[in-house]
């Protein structure tokens, strides 16, 4: 009984999602302007963050524990989780503390849907699809330079891109959600993108502390640097079982967060 309740809910929520999929779609090719500049302007944000590392490197060897080669890898991924990232949450999330503040949450509250849902999914960059498939070229691109790549290894990718996501979607909506307790929630969101560029690096790079940071109390090292250790370095099994826990922890604890603050929350209107 349990487990058909649990399929058609994660059929209807499915559905739902491939509903606001094509919505998006539609809204998008109608300012075809726009999808072509938010292409544009990602394509030359990942030109910059890969000059900024072929500079680096025409001083040093290794940044961290890593060559050329195996920094462009790392980049790689920062470059797919980010594009799955921005398909998925990134326009809702950023909408997020407006949408409570002018009382748009009040009239999610009464759907019979989970308002974390409809706040997280409701609108989806497929501006960002592009995106996706050139910084999947790179990656694999980058991968290929390898001169001992394992290529089984890349099966970890399975696991630990999700977790990469799913990390970033997790703490960047905790931060959203502030809102709720201080309604003007902007000056908050400049904490979440200084800690967000920490997981744009190589955590190898970072004082011990802060390292042991970011893979902990704020995991955004999960976002690219655990998943380049499974292609670059022996796999750390212990080190694999930790972000996946951590993260379904992580997505535990958001939506008991968000339960919890809609029970403090006042309405807009009121």
């Amino acid at each position: 009984m349990r487990l058909a309740r649990l399929r058609f809910t994660l059929q209807k929520y499915l559905r739902l999602y491939y509903a606001f999929f094509k919505a998006s779609f539609v809204a998008d090719l109608e300012f075809r302007a726009n999808f072509i500049t938010r292409i544009i302007t990602d394509v030359i944000w990942y030109g910059a963050q890969i000059f900024t590392f072929e500079v680096l490197f025409l001083h040093t060897n290794k940044l961290g524990d890593w060559n050329v080669d195996q920094t462009r890898v790392f980049l790689g991924i920062v470059f797919v989780v980010d594009a799955f990232y921005m398909i998925m949450f990134h326009d809702n999330l950023d909408r997020m503390n407006t949408s409570i503040r002018k009382g748009d949450l009040d009239l999610l509250l009464v759907k019979p849907v989970s308002s974390q849902f409809m706040l997280s999914c409701q609108r989806i960059s497929t501006a960002m699809i592009g995106n996706l498939g050139i910084g999947t070229a790179w990656l694999i691109w980058s991968i290929a330079q390898l001169p001992d790549v394992q290529w089984i290894n890349l099966l970890w990718l399975l696991l630990l891109l999700p977790c990469g996501v799913l990390a970033v979607y997790c703490l960047r909506f905790l931060f959203s959600a502030s809102a709720l307790i201080f309604t003007q929630a902007e000056s908050v969101m400049y904490l979440w993108y200084q800690i967000y560029r920490l997981g744009l690096r190589p955590d190898s790079i970072y004082v011990p502390w802060l390292r042991f940071a970011i893979l902990t109390i704020m995991p955004v090292g999960f976002i690219a640097s655990v998943p380049a250790r499974a292609i670059l370095e022996p796999a750390s099994y212990g080190l694999f079982a930790w972000v996946l826990l951590w993260t379904v922890g992580l997505m535990i604890f958001t939506s008991w967060l968000w339960q919890l603050g809609l029970k403090k929350y006042s309405s807009a209107s009121s």
